[in-house]
């Protein structure tokens, strides 16, 4: 395990000297010129001129769709999905390997240290995922388009996946993932949430994604919207990540925040498929709800930066909602770092003493910083990315100065995929 000491850092305004052990924030004192106590194999990294943020927690993804970008543009929903449909089912392991690779990638690049994925082939997701140093949660997915045969096979698929878990490393964990109420069977989402409650284990779940979905799902249960129906059944609760969470009545709402329910807001996704926009953060957040941040895959958000979700997600909320002062910065920051670790359950998403050390070093020295603006306005509003130069996850650099190991290597792989992909689309 590395040993770093990050001296004359920028946080919060302060110039101070951070100390990391055993992936670990040991200690977080002010910055002295005075010669200070060092430790055998400790790395002493100059960031002056730096600011430290938390790593992002990107709570919504299907990370291998890295490799399907653009792949469905311009197109309604329902043809979207039947169009990525018909490619998942041609995947295979070494193309979602590589797909996570290159979304791992594309995460360290953009300042994300952990991201929670949904999606086909986990444990070669998740493979991929530890060896770039990503904290990562990945599931089994459940869907079953109400075929009882196909309900068994995923139910064996799932304990014999769960049998592997314990011979996973320390920066993977496994969850259960539902897909949505118009996929899986009621008796295969009953199924699923007893498994995962009874081994303590995350559920996600995309949730009232469209008002097409509402719709359907009162006609076909009697009135109730998805989140009534799933509350109907015991499965809400704060163990569950509801992915989207968009099209919410008052009721949905009263009910996520009574069952503590972690939201995700996939505000560029949901933006360019046109399922909507009307996120109902300080309606949730008043009744109780923990609302995340998340990218969505990128078949439909195109990309995995956290950064632009933030931004995006603070612009349309303050118009949507014809007020100004929504969402500010603070809460913002603690959607997309702080409010997602909580949702799985890591103890990230601050820099602090004893918290796991994630951590973004951001380089203030360009013309996005130039301003006597607070940091956090800059940061979100003004820069991109690229202003993350490196990034510790788990208290070791997965990135120096823009430089990812084996970054071509990475590439390279990604690339050799992309021919099952390009005759799949010709055939669609």
């Amino acid at each position: 395990m590395e040993k770093i000491y990050l001296e004359n850092i920028t946080l919060d305004g302060r110039q101070v000297d951070i100390r990391i052990a055993d992936g670990l924030i040991a200690s977080i004192t002010p910055h002295s010129d005075a010669a200070h106590e060092t430790f055998p194999d400790e790395e002493i990294v100059n960031c002056n001129g730096k600011t430290a943020m938390p790593g992002f927690v990107n709570m919504h993804t299907h990370a291998a769709m890295t490799l399907m970008r653009g792949v469905g543009e311009d197109m309604v929903l329902q043809d979207w999905l039947d169009h990525i449909w018909f490619i998942e089912s041609h995947l295979d392991e070494p193309f979602v390997y590589w797909g996570t690779k290159v979304a791992a990638l594309e995460m360290i690049k953009t300042g994300t240290t952990t991201f929670n994925d949904m999606y086909w082939f986990s444990p070669v997701a998740r493979k991929a995922a530890e060896e770039i140093g990503l904290r990562n949660m990945v599931s089994f997915t459940f869907l079953d388009n109400f075929d009882q045969n196909v309900s068994r096979q995923q139910m064996e698929k799932c304990l014999e996946m769960f049998e592997t878990v314990p011979s996973w490393g320390a920066m993977s964990s496994f969850a259960i993932s539902i897909h949505s109420v118009y996929t899986v069977s009621e008796s295969l989402m009953l199924w699923a949430t007893e498994f995962a409650r009874k081994h303590g284990l995350k559920i996600h779940i995309h949730v009232s994604e469209t008002e097409k979905e509402v719709l359907d799902c009162r006609k076909a249960h009697g009135g109730l919207s998805p989140v009534e129906y799933l509350d109907s059944l015991g499965i809400l609760g704060p163990d569950v990540i509801a992915a989207h969470s968009l099209w919410l009545s008052d009721k949905d709402v009263e009910i996520m925040g009574r069952r503590h329910v972690n939201c995700v807001h996939n505000v560029n996704s949901n933006l360019k498929l046109a399922s909507g926009y009307g996120f109902r953060w300080h309606d949730l957040v008043d009744a109780g709800a923990n609302i995340c941040l998340g990218t969505d895959g990128c078949a439909s958000s195109n990309n995995l930066d956290m950064l632009e979700a933030m931004k995006t997600a603070a612009i349309v909320q303050k118009a949507w909602s014809n007020d100004p002062t929504i969402l500010p910065l603070q809460d913002l920051i603690e959607m997309a770092t702080v409010n997602g670790a909580k949702a799985l359950g890591v103890h990230t998403g601050k820099i602090a003493e004893g918290w796991v050390a994630d951590i973004q070093i951001v380089d203030t020295d360009n013309s996005f910083f130039l301003s006597p603006a607070p940091f956090l306005a800059n940061y979100v509003y003004s820069a991109h990315s690229d202003c993350v130069v490196s990034l510790i996850s788990g208290g070791r650099f997965v990135m120096r100065d823009r430089v990812v190991p084996s970054e071509r290597d990475i590439l390279n792989g990604g690339r050799a995929e992309l021919k099952l992909i390009e005759s799949l689309t010709h055939k669609s």
